[in-house]
């Protein structure tokens, strides 16, 4: 199977700050592909390299075999992108919106009604068609960017954070269609902070700081934490933690006031836990997560490192630039 992205050592800096540093991968055609990072990790520098909105300062990148640099528009016809921020014309109404999307892809007229009305069909929306997207609500109008993505069938969906701040029930409507566009064959590459839809990925790259740190599938890479995750809450947790280690062999850490361990089997070890001299006041069970593979590799959780950090700043001042 041939590869719909294929990047080498791929490089992207602002000025002094390195946004990207050194970053391979391959995504295979028909695949879901996610990265899974902190904001500010170098997910949306990645995607907009990868959709020609950005120029890589150095690497290799092919989207469908074309070079991102110098074959921007064959990369741009083949593709199909949702943004993390909204993009639609709030002054049409959404069928206009799909008919200029439409008009901007070389659609020919013939199709686009019909292809139109299948998508906004599939979306919950064809009822709505002649109504202004301003009067939409969030959930509906990244539906109708979901659609407008698709419309001229492209080879890769990009979808960048495509569920953020929707409300649960939006976001596995959309996910139902997005994994139906799967099976027919669509590749799709996924950036997102959210652990749950990080699941649906065939593969996961965990992104932090610019760097790959690990690539796998979902649950080889939660099988690397090693076991079930414990959470023990005591009434002196250095004392507990030096009994853990003397008694038991077990290292354990800090983590939101509790003592965090790593077992193979919880529910074989819990009864070892009782025998400590320190008194439990609270111990808790659950399997790995993503959000667990990230504590092993960098000492903290995603959710702790979601304030955006330089790679937002330094895009706001790109992009910003480029309106004035």
């Amino acid at each position: 199977m041939s590869d719909a992205i294929l990047v080498e050592e791929l490089v992207k800096c602002f000025d002094d700050f390195t946004a990207v540093d050194g970053v391979s991968f391959r995504v295979r055609q028909g695949e879901v592909f996610g990265f899974l990072g902190p904001n500010g990790a170098g997910k949306t520098t990645t995607i907009n390299i990868l959709c020609t909105l950005l120029k890589p300062t150095r690497g290799l990148v092919l989207v469908n075999g074309f070079d991102v640099v110098k074959q921007a528009g064959q990369v741009r016809s083949s593709i199909g992108l949702v943004f993390q921020d909204p993009s639609l014309d709030v002054q049409l109404t959404a069928l206009e919106n799909l008919e200029f999307h439409a008009y901007l892809y070389n659609v020919p007229a013939a199709q686009t009604r019909a292809r139109a009305e299948q998508l906004m069909q599939m979306l919950g929306l064809w009822n709505r068609r002649n109504d202004l997207v301003r009067n939409f609500s969030g959930g509906m109008r990244r539906r109708l960017e979901v659609a407008r993505g698709l419309l001229h069938r492209p080879l890769i969906l990009f979808l960048d954070e495509p569920t953020v701040g929707l409300d649960p029930q939006t976001r596995r409507y959309i996910w139902d269609y997005i994994l139906q566009q799967r099976r027919e064959g669509l590749t799709i590459f996924l950036t997102t902070h959210y652990l749950d839809e990080a699941e649906y990925c065939d593969r996961v790259a965990i992104i932090d700081r610019g760097r790959i740190i690990a690539l796998d599938t979902p649950g080889s890479l939660k099988a690397s934490v090693g076991g079930d995750v414990i959470l023990v809450r005591t009434a002196d947790n250095r004392r507990a933690e030096d009994e853990l280690h003397r008694l038991l062999g077990i290292a354990a850490r800090e983590q939101d006031g509790a003592l965090r361990l790593n077992v193979p089997r919880a529910d074989e070890f819990i009864p070892r836990l009782c025998r400590l001299s320190t008194p439990l006041v609270s111990v808790s069970v659950s399997h790995p997560t993503l959000d667990d593979v990230f504590i092993k590799l960098t000492g903290r959780a995603i959710r702790e490192e979601e304030g955006g950090g330089e790679e937002m700043r330094q895009m706001a001042r790109l992009w910003g630039g480029r309106r004035r």
